[in-house]
């Protein structure tokens, strides 16, 4: 089995100074729960190179197991620091695809034409796509074959405002989940800000929140059965 993980490009916080990127437990949680599977995993960003990681996310108070793991993994990280260039990847080599969030991707993997025509082609072959957190941005401007918003009629979930409220970034964020996916015609629900909640509607997989990491990639596996 063959995952292709995308990961956000984007560094700066909005206007704040301050740094953002991709959220580690995100892409920790899931990268060991499918590597310790077999799972053979290919990660992508825009640029290609490193992908930055959100300070944030790497401090005691966000440490998981995951996160220790990935911190002691020199394989893992030099990985991180070499993504390839999302542009260069093809549908066709993979299962499925999966997207840890951190705030990053409202910047960037929002409005990428590659990453849009990339979810597109995943979809229209009907392989899971995968999303946690602030990552189901990605699908903002993704459609169906028909045109359609893909999210449309969708049960799906993702960072919601309660919690981007709770970190104070409602104002400084490009997007809101909850709203951009509302606003596109998806069926949102959450759980309570922090608690993990993860949904699955056909080959589409969504997780609210950091603590949604290990339940969104337990789906995706189940789905490549």
């Amino acid at each position: 089995m063959k995952i292709l993980f995308v990961l956000t490009s984007h560094d700066s916080l909005g206007d704040t100074g301050k740094k953002t990127g991709f959220w580690v437990e995100e892409f920790a949680n899931p990268y060991y729960t499918l590597l310790d599977k077999g799972v053979s995993i290919t990660i992508a960003t825009p640029k290609g190179g490193a992908a930055p990681i959100d300070p944030t996310s790497d401090t005691p108070d966000a440490s998981t197991e995951a996160t220790e793991r990935f911190n002691k993994d020199t394989e893992a990280k030099e990985r991180i620091a070499n993504t390839k260039v999302l542009a260069d990847m093809n549908p066709d080599d993979f299962d499925a695809v999966f997207y840890p969030g951190g705030h990053g991707p409202l910047w960037d993997l929002a409005n990428d034409e590659t990453s849009i025509a990339l979810i597109e082609k995943f979809n229209s072959q009907k392989k899971p796509i995968a999303f946690v957190c602030h990552a189901p941005v990605a699908l903002m401007n993704v459609k169906n074959t028909d045109g359609s918003r893909l999210v449309k009629g969708k049960k799906v979930t993702g960072f919601s405002n309660l919690e981007e409220a709770a970190v104070g970034l409602t104002e400084i964020v490009p997007v809101l989940v909850e709203d951009m996916l509302i606003e596109n015609g998806a069926f949102y629900s959450n759980a309570d800000k922090w608690a993990p909640y993860a949904i699955q509607d056909g080959n589409l997989i969504t997780g609210q929140n950091p603590a949604s990491s290990q339940l969104v990639a337990e789906k995706l596996l189940e789905s490549l059965k």
